[in-house]
């Protein structure tokens, strides 16, 4: 069902805050944390998991407040966020919260008699469980039947969406803090294919006073480059935006793809539209991080890491290709050599998309991402199911258990995948929507895995004579180079210098080694090396291998006390290329890897006195990863150094 798109804009008051005094700016800019991909109640799916919080109770949380976890408990960060994005569902936004209310007029409908005050009780068990699965596989569904017999008309949804998205903005609004809190009012775009490769995308607006009067959905478009065009429409409005892609390692190829939706060679004027709507991706969440995988990067030992395998909402294997972020960065780079341009030159963030208005983003205090359905370490396959559950689920649903070490446990759509993800950082002169912003479509960006790696990548042609101990270090790579985000010019005809940096989060482990990711591609084909350039304790990268030794940090399996005196608060370094070739297009980006902690999964085995899954990762690695600096020829790029 199509419906045509509403490109109306609305006129909100401002923020009651946005007069107050704040920080003066800093040129040389903070690193900032947030999360741009929270769902609340007025998500359908949110709601059907049990979650009641609202947008002002995710700003609340975000700020550092406890509020109520679906499964009864309360749930509270242990260091409160810099920035936050509400981003719930635009199609049907707020509909399920009208069809339980019994107090409202679509209420009063067949459709909704089902969910009647289904929220006042969440108990949590599998008969619980099971309806609450019936609610997010046939919600939609059962609205879209009656729009089409004419039980309503979309005026009937459109007036409840219309209401909820007023509500999304002035929860954001009242919320917003410059200088010590930055809101932005956002949503998902949440199109897929007939086979069920998943295209979503969070829309995000710079601004909070003039905004589109009801949010673009699937309901108006099944392909994005319908979302881009309603965007460039808005922009010419004074509404700026910017899209931002996730969950692609679910997508089975088709969010990088080189054709269109319909299968044709896409043009320059599509590769424009993505370009100038899409400047970043999401690389790392609760289901899943989508840097690379170890089929298309057999080279790279740490590829291997919170791999979520499945398309979304199913259990049908995603195809790798054209689902990586790596991926889409090297093919960027074949388009750009056939002169089409290149739409994938992404920055990236982390997010959560958690679907309890809380992030859950420490690994041992990890609560799950959807509410009353993995609100438990039995329910999120971590630790043996129940007897008598067990018995039951195995009856009822023998694929959602499985045997592992002699054990039963419960694998629920692919839970035990799913991780204590992610962060956004950005590199802003002040905390406040506008610089923020400006940060996200520069692609001064980078995304951590949960934990508060900051991360600074430079790199320039005049840097010979900078020292890592300057004071104005930071200031004269502004000046000199350009920071991570950005194009240098591959037609300098000299080997450029990059700057890397990376201070370590000091509530979590030590930094074990910082490195390079390079991408290029040679005759066609897609060609990549990993360089480790600065390695803890005091220990040197093999120049031939290029990799750090071992610095001998340990996990205990039997607390998950870590060698505290194994690592780096901070690595910095300079660093050349050494396989580096005069006018070649390349991508650079840095990756940091914390040492060794327990993985949530074990901290719930061992919370729950069982031995950790034999079958799971006992320990992880966190890490940050920094958006690329490309090396481009003159006709390829958008913006050079000179």
């Amino acid at each position: 069902m199509i419906i045509a798109a509403d490109d109306s804009v609305a006129t909100f008051p401002p923020p009651p805050n946005s007069g107050a005094a704040k920080p003066a700016p800093n040129p040389q800019r903070n690193a900032y944390f947030g999360d741009m991909h929270v769902h609340t109640k007025l998500s359908f799916d949110a709601t059907a998991f049990g979650t009641t919080a609202t947008p002002a109770d995710a700003y609340r949380y975000a700020q550092g407040e406890a509020i109520k976890h679906p499964g009864g408990f309360e749930v509270q960060l242990a260091r409160p966020l810099d920035f936050y994005a509400v981003t719930d569902h635009a199609m049907f936004l707020g509909l399920i919260n009208d069809a339980i209310d019994t107090n409202t007029e679509f209420s009063k409908y067949e459709l909704s008699k089902p969910y009647h005050n289904m929220n006042d009780e969440v108990s949590g068990d599998l008969f619980d469980m099971n309806t609450r699965n019936n609610v997010f596989n046939n919600f939609t569904a059962d609205v879209v039947a009656n729009l089409l017999d004419g039980t309503f008309d979309t005026e009937v949804v459109n007036k409840v969406s219309k209401s909820a998205w007023q509500r999304t903005i002035e929860a954001a609004n009242a919320a917003y803090q410059p200088g010590k809190f930055t809101t932005f009012v956002g949503y998902e775009f949440t199109p897929s294919t007939a086979a069920r490769e998943a295209l979503h995308r969070n829309v995000i607006f710079r601004g909070g006073e003039r905004l589109p009067a009801m949010p673009f959905s699937r309901l108006n478009s099944l392909d994005p480059d319908g979302l881009w065009r309603w965007m460039d429409v808005l922009r010419d409005k004074g509404v700026d935006s910017l899209a931002i892609p996730h969950n692609s390692n679910g997508s089975n190829g088709m969010m990088f793809a080189f054709n269109d939706l319909a299968g044709n060679p896409v043009d320059q004027d599509y590769l424009k539209r993505r370009a100038r709507n899409e400047p970043l991706v999401e690389i790392t969440q609760a289901k899943g991080t989508s840097e690379t995988h170890p089929f298309l990067s057999p080279n790279d030992e740490w590829a291997d890491f919170e791999i979520f395998p499945f398309r979304t909402a199913t259990r049908i294997n995603s195809e790798p290709s054209g689902s990586y972020v790596r991926d889409a960065w090297h093919r960027g780079l074949a388009l750009a050599e056939k002169g089409e341009g290149n739409p994938y030159k992404f920055g990236v963030i982390g997010s959560s998309d958690t679907h309890t208005a809380a992030a859950s983003l420490e690994e041992d205090n990890y609560f799950g991402k959807i509410g009353s359905l993995d609100d438990s370490p039995e329910k999120r396959g971590s630790v043996p199911a129940k007897f008598l559950y067990g018995t039951l689920v195995k009856f009822g649903a023998p694929e959602m258990v499985e045997k592992v070490d002699g054990e039963s446990y419960f694998d629920f759509s692919g839970y035990k995948y799913w991780g204590a993800s992610g962060i956004a950082g950005v590199w802003a002169e002040e905390n406040t929507r506008e610089a923020i912003f400006a940060a996200l479509q520069r692609k001064e960006t980078f995304a951590t895995s949960g934990t508060r790696i900051s991360l600074r990548l430079f790199a320039g042609y005049d840097f010979a004579d900078m020292r890592l101990n300057q004071p104005d270090l930071v200031k004269t790579a502004y000046q000199k180079g350009v920071p991570m985000g950005g194009d240098l010019s591959a037609n300098d005809g000299r080997r450029p210098l990059f700057l890397a940096w990376a201070t370590a989060d000091p509530n979590t482990s030590k930094l074990q080694r910082i490195q390079i990711i390079k991408g290029w591609q040679d005759n066609g084909e897609h060609k990549e090396q990993i360089y480790d350039i600065a390695c803890s304790d005091g220990l040197e990268p093999d120049p031939q291998t290029h990799r750090c030794p071992d610095n001998g940090a340990r996990v205990n399996l039997d607390d998950c006390s870590i060698s505290g005196d194994k690592g780096e608060g901070e690595l910095k370094t300079f660093w050349r290329d050494p396989d580096f070739k005069l006018g070649q297009e390349a991508f650079y980006y840095l990756r940091a890897l914390e040492n060794p902690a327990c993985r949530w999964s074990t901290w719930d085995a061992l919370r729950s006195n069982v031995k950790p899954r034999s079958d799971l990762p006992a320990t992880i690695q966190e890490r940050a990863w920094s958006s690329p600096i490309w090396l481009v020829k003159a006709e390829n790029g958008d913006r050079f150094l000179k």
